[in-house]
């Protein structure tokens, strides 16, 4: 059932991302595996399915082939993490002997789903039964935020004499175009300790955060833009006494030049021009 619901969704022109299209070939204690995951430690399996999930965000979905309204334990498993990190989940059958919440209108066959998201372009909207509301507000606290906060440094380089410089990279992420540095701020990460960080990690200088540039939601149509996730920038000057760098894997390329210069004349991503403009207009 699981392939028929994995090619049904693929006719309707909808990219599965796991499970593959292997046939079934053995199940241990409870776990199904497919011929290409034979031999493979079970964790490895599950962990991989997991950032298949992650990959989703809010413009995808996952779908529970649960016959008779069972739900086996690694999908127990998948559900809880699908649904504590905000991934709409929908079901073939009513749960039935599992007590997590399923708000109404999401138990749909594969073939009645797939034809909705392609009449409607969109995923269809989870009901709150009347007597529900209490469950629904309960489950909702639980949820994870579907946020990324994103640090970035304007790092800001003064010589004794002349203009100051800052520093851009070249990376592949934003098709080769300029960027400034910096990264996801970890769970539980102060926002100065994790600029901190990606500055030391991305180019291996020790820098000072110093004042606060802008805070904006990533700016869409910008190369990297992802509909279904909530990514926020926080962006500050990082001061620094040393010109070298030494570059990790994320940039391929970097310079050091005055800002209105950089801007003149660099390509560089709409997100990063931003801040770069408001550092140039705060620096004049």
């Amino acid at each position: 059932m699981i392939q028929d619901a994995h090619h049904t969704f693929t006719r309707a022109g909808i990219e599965v991302l796991a499970p593959s299209l292997e046939p079934l070939a053995d199940i241990q204690n409870g776990f199904a595996l497919f011929e290409d995951e034979i031999g493979e430690d079970p964790r490895l399996i599950e962990l991989r399915y997991l950032h298949n999930v992650k990959r989703l965000g809010r413009s995808g979905f996952s779908y529970f082939v649960n016959p008779d309204g069972y739900i086996g334990k690694s999908a127990s498993y998948e559900l809880g993490i699908a649904q504590l990190t905000n991934i709409p989940c929908f079901f073939l059958e009513q749960l039935d002997d599992h007590p997590a919440y399923a708000p109404q209108n999401t138990v749909w066959d594969a073939a009645s789903l797939a034809s909705y998201i392609a009449e409607h372009g969109t995923l269809p909207n989870p009901r709150i039964h009347p007597d529900e509301h209490e469950i629904h507000r309960l489950w909702e606290d639980l949820i994870v935020p579907g946020s990324v906060i994103a640090v970035g440094g304007i790092i800001e380089y003064t010589p004794r004499h002349g203009q100051p410089e800052v520093l851009l990279v070249q990376t592949h992420k934003w098709g080769d175009q300029f960027s400034i540095v910096g990264g996801k701020v970890r769970r539980n990460e102060r926002l100065d300790e994790a600029l901190v960080r990606e500055v030391h990690e991305e180019t291996g200088l020790h820098g000072a955060v110093g004042s606060h540039l802008a805070t904006f939601d990533q700016i869409k149509n910008s190369g990297y833009y992802l509909s279904g996730v909530q990514h926020v920038f926080v962006d500050n000057i990082v001061s620094v006494n040393s010109k070298t760098v030494h570059l990790n894997e994320e940039a391929q390329d970097y310079v050091w030049m005055p800002v209105t210069k950089a801007l003149r004349d660099l390509p560089i991503e709409p997100n990063a021009r931003h801040t770069l403009e408001l550092y140039a207009t705060a620096t004049a």
